[in-house]
């Protein structure tokens, strides 16, 4: 006897395993895994003969590639960057870098925080008066998903303070 050599089944019912036990765990990582494993079964369906040292090498790097581009192309474009259900107040009077100039007919700029604001560290923006790219903004309203902001006041001296001295 050469050797256990899996079918094109074992794979797939491998695969399902995995897929099913998915269910229980929460990560979402065993799920690629299984992924792999029906990718193989596939392949070995299809009439590709390979040793179970390479089966074993194609579905890690399957399972792997799978995994990687879950996590680092495809859950990044489904980050919900609206606010819709968050408190209006929790921003109001966050200030930001303003990155991309605003204009006075509503056209629209862009802010970015230093740390994430719900999520996101940078946000579209409107103000009603032009605003240069590089000033420090505060957010004064909500409309949608684009931040109202104004410009921060210079301090102000007071004029009694500096008689007093």
């Amino acid at each position: 006897m050469d050797g256990f050599t899996p079918l094109y089944w074992h794979w797939l019912v491998a695969g399902m395993v995995f897929v099913v036990a998915e269910i229980f765990l929460v990560s979402f990582t065993i799920f690629w895994f299984g992924l792999g494993a029906c990718l193989v079964g596939l392949i070995l369906w299809i009439g590709v003969d390979l040793s179970l040292n390479w089966q074993i090498v194609m579905w890690l790097f399957s399972s792997i590639a799978f995994t990687l581009g879950w996590f680092k192309l495809i859950k990044p474009l489904s980050v919900d960057r609206t606010m819709a259900g968050l408190s209006r107040e929790a921003v109001l009077g966050e200030r930001g870098l303003l990155v991309k100039a605003t204009g006075t007919s509503g056209q629209r700029g862009e802010v970015r925080f230093q740390v994430p604001l719900l999520g996101s560290d940078s946000w579209p923006c409107i103000s009603n008066t032009p605003i240069t790219a590089g000033e420090t903004v505060e957010i004064k309203d909500v409309m949608g998903n684009t931040l109202v902001v104004s410009t921060l006041a210079p301090p102000r001296l007071n004029n009694s303070s500096l008689e007093d001295q």
